[in-house]
């Protein structure tokens, strides 16, 4: 009886630990000396400037520790790739074996090479966007450093049940408009002619 009982109460300490991840929370204070501070525990009473978000990552919603929900709310990162790109390759897979939470922009078609060229200066790739810092093409030591800088782990901490969400182009196409009105319809429309011989000057 004494057994049975034991192992409902530990069930029962498992389950609030479980609910108590799945719902954590960060806050943000600034301390009497000025100083910011990102915890998941509540801030103390005489705290200023108080903030709180929820801890969560990648499409199920799997809480992040406190140190790396930090770095991702206030330095977040996007990586610009394209397939066939080998370089773009070796980003990611550094990217996910330091276990940084990124969202990733597919370029495929001139759409998204003009979306690239506008937010990196050129159509080089890989571009990495960590919060207002740009690297264009891949440099392990730099990207190293400044993702270290940025304030995420050298070493993964991410969930084991953490999922990274899916690539989306860089220039997602516009909702479909709604259906024109008989007598613009009964207009001709004209459509410029797509070049489909133009290079798309991409870099690697």
């Amino acid at each position: 009886m004494k057994l049975v009982k034991l192992l409902n109460a530990s069930c029962l300490l498992l389950s609030a630990v479980l609910a108590s991840t799945a719902h954590a929370e960060l806050y943000k204070w600034v301390g009497a000396d000025g100083k910011v501070t990102y915890s998941d525990v509540a801030p103390p009473a005489n705290a200023k400037q108080v903030e709180k978000r929820a801890l969560s990552g990648g499409s199920a919603g799997v809480a992040l520790p406190a140190d790396l929900a930090a770095a991702v709310a206030m330095n977040p990162v996007t990586l610009y790739a394209a397939s066939s790109c080998a370089p773009c390759d070796e980003g990611r897979a550094l990217l996910k074996q330091r276990g940084v939470p990124f969202a990733e922009k597919t370029i495929a078609t001139n759409e998204d090479i003009s979306k690239l060229k506008q937010v990196g200066g050129d159509a080089q790739l890989p571009l990495l966007v960590i919060s207002n810092s740009k690297f264009r093409g891949f440099e392990r030591q730099e990207w190293n450093k400044s993702l270290s800088s940025a304030g995420y782990p050298e070493n993964s901490v991410l969930p084991k049940e953490y999922r990274y969400p899916p690539a989306e182009s860089a220039a997602p196409a516009p909702a479909a408009a709604a259906p024109a009105t008989k007598r613009n319809s009964e207009k001709p429309k004209t459509e410029p002619k797509r070049n489909s011989e133009t290079e798309s000057g991409i870099r690697f």
